[in-house]
């Protein structure tokens, strides 16, 4: 167990409220950086740190940032991802409902680093607690003169508003996000040009996960030689990982990048219900594809992961037992997948759906002997083909679901029944 550092004030009574946020540190970050640092300055620490996004790709934030052209006319712009609809994670919410400062903070020295004076946070829409709780936070940094105009006597201006989204899986994309926060459909865009030099209204955008701009205020404060001391060298920092599914203790732990996935699920999720053993483990929301139980010592990093065959995701890790069909499992995650496809690719759009009624019918007891070919020739047409990663995520899982269980798949096929019921 490390010293927490993200979920710090959860748990106060009352950590929403400024005061309170002030009382235990708050805003000293942003006024160390709006009196000591340069913007150029501030997104060396940042890289310094090997602070890499969490919202899922991993990318090193301050790299990101630098990318964001020095000077010009055109406005620069902070879009926050709060849209969070990876089934399994739940980080996000619970940073904005039990700490809003911490994240207005770290969005304030995101916006001093990059240039940015607006910047907009786009929540999904039913998370509706957190958007009144940001928004009641907002107006108190306002208020205080913690945003708003000349912050804290400095040149720096910034104002934070909040986009309520829809419920669309696919906004949680970075350039679909960016789209629905011009009033357009919500579908990605083909990349390059990048956010960063043409993103919101044609400007440079940064966007950056809830997660990555509240570590932003403890790296200001303690150092990124701290930060980097935290967890693997290519991998650093405290990370918040969501447990659930076929465990005694689920819930949200800050636990260092890294750790075992065998130590997460049986130490910190107190292991399977009694009776029951872990069968497989999906380590990063949905889109990441399923670890048996015999891969479980693997950290839980971006690259451990990507040479296990998985992914790190958004770290909603959900456990799954040996009562469960691995086969059931695959249908219902591919149903998600097909009914939040935006439908602009057609590998993604047509692809989806044989694979929904190929799935539907071998789960039914109806499968033909060639169904397990043609899924594995769909996933090869839809993986690499597509202008997001929703696809890719569909077919990495499936793969992956065919890869350790194909004997579930079999049996389904051969009784033409679930064996598990």
């Amino acid at each position: 167990m490390i010293e927490a550092v993200l979920l710090r004030n959860v748990g106060i009574p009352d950590s929403q409220q400024l005061s309170v946020y002030e009382a235990v540190g708050g805003y000293t970050a942003l006024a160390k950086v709006l009196k000591e640092y340069p913007p150029e300055e501030v997104i060396e620490i940042v890289k310094d740190s090997g602070l890499r996004g969490r919202g899922g790709a991993g990318f090193p934030t301050g790299v990101k940032w630098s990318f964001v052209p020095k000077g010009g006319e055109t406005p620069k712009y902070l879009c926050c991802n709060a849209d969070e609809g990876e089934p399994g994670t739940f980080k996000d919410r619970i940073i904005m409902e039990e700490d809003p400062h911490l994240l207005i903070e770290g969005m304030a020295i995101c916006a001093h680093a990059i240039g940015a004076e607006t910047a907009y946070v786009y929540v999904r829409g039913e998370y509706v607690k957190a958007i009144r709780t940001l928004q009641a936070a907002i107006s108190e940094a306002q208020e205080k003169g913690y945003l708003g105009h000349r912050i804290m006597g400095s040149d720096f201006s910034f104002d934070v508003h909040i986009h309520e989204g829809a419920g669309a899986y696919i906004c949680g994309e970075e350039t679909a996000m960016l789209e629905s926060l011009q009033g357009r459909r919500a579908q990605p865009k083909l990349k390059p040009p990048f956010p960063a030099v043409a993103g919101l209204y044609d400007s440079p955008t940064v966007i950056n996960n809830v997660e990555t701009l509240a570590c932003l205020p403890a790296i200001v404060e303690r150092g990124a030689h701290w930060f980097h001391g935290i967890g693997p060298e290519k991998s650093p920092g405290p990370k918040l990982y969501c447990l659930s599914g076929h465990l005694r203790k689920p819930g949200l732990y800050e636990l260092p990048m890294g750790i075992p996935l065998r130590e997460l699920i049986e130490e910190y999720g107190g292991g399977p219900p009694k009776g029951r053993r872990i069968k497989a483990v999906i380590p990063g929301g949905v889109s990441a594809p399923l670890i048996p139980e015999c891969g479980l010592d693997v950290g839980m990093d971006f690259d451990s992961l990507a040479a296990a065959g998985s992914m790190l995701g958004s770290a909603g890790v959900i456990a799954i037992d040996d009562s469960t069909c691995i086969v059931k499992v695959a249908t219902r995650i591919i149903e998600f997948f097909h009914h939040e496809s935006c439908g602009k690719c057609t590998p993604c759009r047509e692809g989806l759906d044989w694979v929904v009624k190929i799935l539907r019918r071998i789960e039914a007891g109806e499968g033909a002997p060639n169904d397990l070919d043609q899924l594995e020739g769909l996933c090869n047409g839809i993986f690499g083909n597509t202008f997001c990663a929703l696809g890719d995520g569909a077919a990495m899982g499936l793969r992956a679901s065919l890869e350790h269980f194909r004997d579930e798949f079999v049996a389904h096929i051969d009784e033409g029944r679930c064996p598990f019921h």
